[in-house]
């Protein structure tokens, strides 16, 4: 069985379920050694853990102090850090407005503070001790560069946020040979509650290719990216959305 990664160590944020969890399954059959991150759900994280032969680690994300400590756990754990992958995010909102009276305010600071501030602050502390070579992947969503619907401006400008510091962190962190790439993910059958039937059939019918993606094909793409094979690849952002912004 090829190992691609192996020697190398990976985290992943947001990795307990949905494409995280098909993301740390990926990479450590690819042979690298992951930690990955959870909010919530210690049982199903140590389930998946214990499953995959890898680390769990609770973290708020959205807390972006923390971020120094769990790179700094994750190289105390594991002995280094050759890629992470900023997979974490919520969707606080979607669908409400920004005129809505009714919004959420406080659950939109979070929702920046998860999907843009907290990335952000894991690249800092990761660039820090990345070994030269190295990878971040950040996953971002097709609604980053093509809105497509009313409700979703918030979400939107954090993605298409992350995009733009994906293009300086490129060029910041390419004397190391480390790159830093961007995959615009989109509709996929994951653990969260799934839209009603009418929301999904115009959810499919904005897609060139019609159906809900698995998790398992963007990990595969993510995985290539974190892999040898791309070492000539940074700055870019990959669409594995079906076409959503074809």
């Amino acid at each position: 069985m090829s190992s691609p990664l192996a020697g190398k160590v990976a985290l992943v944020t947001g990795g307990s379920r949905g494409l995280g969890a098909a993301t740390v399954r990926a990479l450590a059959e690819a042979g690298a050694q992951v930690a990955f991150t959870y909010v919530a759900s210690a049982e199903r994280a140590n389930a998946l853990a214990e499953e995959t032969n890898t680390v769990a680690l609770q973290h708020d994300q959205a807390d972006t102090s923390l971020a120094p400590g769990l790179i700094k756990e994750v190289v105390a754990r594991l002995g280094g850090l050759d890629i992470l992958v900023n997979n974490a995010a919520i969707g606080d909102g979607s669908g409400r407005t920004i005129d809505d009276p009714e919004a959420d305010t406080e659950g939109l600071d979070r929702q920046h503070a998860t999907n843009y501030l907290g990335p952000i602050a894991l690249i800092r502390a990761a660039s820090r001790v990345m070994r030269d070579g190295g990878r971040i992947i950040n996953i971002g969503s097709g609604i980053g560069s093509r809105v497509g619907a009313p409700g979703f401006a918030d979400y939107a400008a954090t993605k298409a946020g992350l995009t733009g510091y994906t293009k300086g962190a490129a060029r910041d962190l390419a004397p190391r040979g480390i790159t830093v790439n961007l995959v615009q993910a989109g509709l996929m059958d994951t653990s969260f509650t799934p839209p009603d039937p009418k929301t999904l059939e115009v959810m499919l019918s904005n897609l060139a290719i019609q159906r809900v993606s698995d998790p398992a094909e963007t990990a595969t793409v993510i995985t290539f990216l974190a892999g040898p094979g791309s070492g000539y690849i940074t700055g870019a952002v990959l669409d594995v959305n079906g076409g959503y912004t074809a």
